[in-house]
């Protein structure tokens, strides 16, 4: 099996600034706190604040009004995973960790490479044996230690916690006690969002896989709502590969929890793989944010996410991986069937190919 989970290259680089902030993030004769100033301000300068923009071309194909792209690519390794990352190597560095622990298919191993890397703390990467990432030697070349193992990714999960546990390594996988700070971490789209349109959309539709993306920005809407910001908490549209996810088949089913697929039954292709599992980690929270938000969820096919994929870069100049083009697909499925009154829509571009 030859898959190829996330972008293809990524330079990775990062400012100067940020490596002068690096090194004396490092300087363990530093105080704590100085340090840690130091970590957020390389927060601040390398993640988030991404580009949020109207796509034109797509209003006028499907004769749509008002579409933005929110386009997560622009994050420092191309992809929405550095938010949760570097929330998550703060949170090492704060407990004083020497080193972090998790599992990868790819684009999160890479985003937390760096971010340890930055850190001065020593990273473990566990990837099933049958993935064969590009982004391995991305990790690798950012002082990365690879561990490949027999098993799915969800195995992974497993056995890269059970190690962290018995060494004493900081456990940076999805789910658990990491769930409310990495869904804290992701909330901050919608506050970008908001930000730029001054409201929340009518509709905003994202990937999902694990769901901590999702829930994440749904639970920042809810914020915003709460505290008077906005006049609306948006309808939330989730979108994962055919048959292949438990949030989008749960929600389909119309079961009260989100049940776990028969692993047997998920078969990965090159455009897939970051979509499917066959256990989503935070899909509770991602059930909970569509059904709340009056939302809906879709089923994505891999041509129609290779066509989307090639129809934003020819026409909107985008470079998006094709698994991440499925909300967008989502939300233009939707717009076809219900014919939306004009209003604002947000489809969340998770990664650059």
């Amino acid at each position: 099996m030859n898959l190829k989970d996330g972008v293809k290259t990524a330079e990775n680089k990062v400012s100067s600034e940020t490596r002068a902030l690096s090194a004396f993030v490092k300087d363990n004769n530093k105080s704590l706190v100085d340090r840690l100033e130091g970590y957020e301000d390389i927060i601040s300068i390398e993640v988030g604040d991404t580009g949020l923009h109207r796509a034109k071309t797509l209003e006028r194909e499907f004769d749509m009004r008002q579409l933005y792209i929110k386009y997560e690519g622009d994050n420092p390794t191309g992809t929405q995973k550095d938010r949760i990352a570097f929330a998550q190597i703060y949170d090492a560095l704060r407990r004083e960790f020497e080193t972090v622990s998790l599992a990868t298919c790819g684009n999160y191993g890479v985003a937390v490479a760096l971010a340890a890397n930055l850190a001065g703390i020593q990273c473990k990467i566990f990837i099933p044996e049958s993935y064969h990432t590009v982004r391995s030697h991305e990790m690798e070349a950012l002082g990365a230690e690879i561990i490949r193992l027999p098993g799915s990714y969800e195995d992974m999960v497993i056995k890269s916690s059970e190690l962290a546990k018995i060494n004493e390594w900081y456990d940076a996988n999805p789910g658990s006690i990491n769930t409310p700070l990495q869904i804290t971490a992701y909330s901050q789209i919608a506050n970008e969002i908001y930000e730029e349109l001054g409201d929340a959309p009518k509709y905003c539709a994202a990937p999902v896989s694990n769901g901590t993306l999702f829930a994440g920005i749904y639970r920042g809407f809810v914020s915003l709502y709460k505290r008077g910001k906005t006049s609306r908490i948006p309808k939330m549209i989730a979108a994962s590969s055919t048959r292949k996810n438990p949030i989008v088949q749960s929600f389909k089913q119309g079961l009260e929890n989100c049940v776990d697929l028969n692993p047997e039954s998920i078969k990965e292709t090159k455009f897939n793989e970051p979509l499917i599992n066959w256990h989503s980690f935070d899909g509770e929270e991602a059930l909970f944010a569509i059904r709340q938000s009056e939302g809906d969820a879709f089923n994505i096919s891999d041509k129609k996410m290779k066509e989307m994929a090639a129809y934003l870069s020819k026409k909107e100049g985008y470079r998006i991986l094709p698994a991440a083009t499925a909300g967008l697909i989502a939300l233009l499925e939707l717009d076809e069937k219900l014919d939306f009154e004009p209003d604002r829509f947000v489809a969340v571009l998770t990664a650059k190919n």
